[in-house]
């Protein structure tokens, strides 16, 4: 024991202490709910064994029943379309407003943070707000859509099977934006201003700047966005629960949505924990493509 602390007051050891707190700390509150969670997608649960780890083990079972089950599909469905469209919006905006800043024009750096009040706020708040503003009698978005000329009436965004998962995609756009801009600001930054000085002086136009040596320079970056932005959207639940409580009629649900609904509206716990298991697989490959994305600038 004297040998250990002094190798840890000596410096030899200390690595490994500060290795071995923050590890033991996600162990024991994520490792092992997560082994929890990933067990009882095999057991047979219900509220009279949830206190009780031996629990019957049934196999497969609860994963035949639920991909038996005629809402799984569309709710599957549903949350691709919910991750594709926002993951491709959040880009799409936030790579267009990296490169509007870029420019760095006067006023630059406090109008890009303004941009961040949508990140920094609570997911619930966020949600309460597009609550009002999707709201299909005084909503803003209906009243401009009217003052456009772009629709005759009101749009029922949160109680119309036909927009309600639309108005949550919206939503999440808005909110995971600003996010976008701050990581891909982050990568143009990093981009040598002599690429494009050369490029300039050998005839090639903004495009083909922009083609052969933005694009290029930012592939691991854009790489670990996507990874990111696929986690970050498979764990968002506020909008949800704030604007469209998965309805009307699932036609907003989702996966993660619907893996609570299992466990603490239905208590269907088994079904609840087999939907976040079928969750974790893809947020493995998401962290499996930004390990490979980042790690050779953590090599550089």
């Amino acid at each position: 024991m004297k040998g250990i602390l002094s190798s840890i007051v000596d410096g030899k050891g200390f690595d490994i202490a500060l290795v071995a707190l923050p590890l033991t700390f996600l162990v024991t509150l994520s490792g092992l709910p997560l082994i929890y969670n990933v067990l009882m997608s095999f057991q047979q649960v219900d509220l009279f064994s949830l206190g009780t780890f031996w629990r019957p083990f049934v196999g497969l079972k609860n994963y035949a029943e639920l991909f038996a089950q005629p809402e799984t599909w569309p709710i599957f469905a549903n949350t691709a379309i919910f991750v594709v469209s926002s993951i491709v919006g959040q880009f799409l905006i936030g790579f267009g407003l990296a490169l509007f800043f870029w420019t760095n024009f006067p006023g630059a750096s406090w109008l890009r943070g303004l941009f961040l009040v949508s990140w920094v706020m609570p997911g619930l708040v966020v949600g309460a707000i597009w609550n009002w503003i999707l709201s299909g009698d005084f909503g803003v978005l209906n009243f401009l859509l009217r003052e456009s000329g772009l629709t005759n009436g009101n749009i029922f965004w949160r109680s119309d099977p036909n927009y309600s998962l639309w108005g949550v995609i919206v939503a999440n756009i808005w909110f995971g934006t600003s996010f976008n801009m701050i990581l891909l600001s982050v990568g143009l930054s990093a981009i040598p201003s002599d690429l494009y000085e050369a490029a300039e002086l050998d005839g090639a136009n903004a495009w083909q700047r922009f083609r052969t040596i933005t694009l290029p320079m930012m592939r691991s970056s854009i790489g670990a966005l996507m990874a990111l932005g696929l986690i970050f959207t498979l764990q968002q639940f506020d909008l949800f629960a704030a604007i469209t409580n998965g309805g009307p009629n699932n036609s907003s649900n989702v996966a993660q949505y619907w893996a609570w609904e299992l466990s603490f509206r239905q208590y269907d716990f088994a079904k609840g924990a087999t939907v976040s298991v079928i969750m974790i697989v893809f947020v493995i490959l998401a962290s499996i493509v930004y390990v490979r994305s980042t790690r050779h600038e953590v090599r550089r």
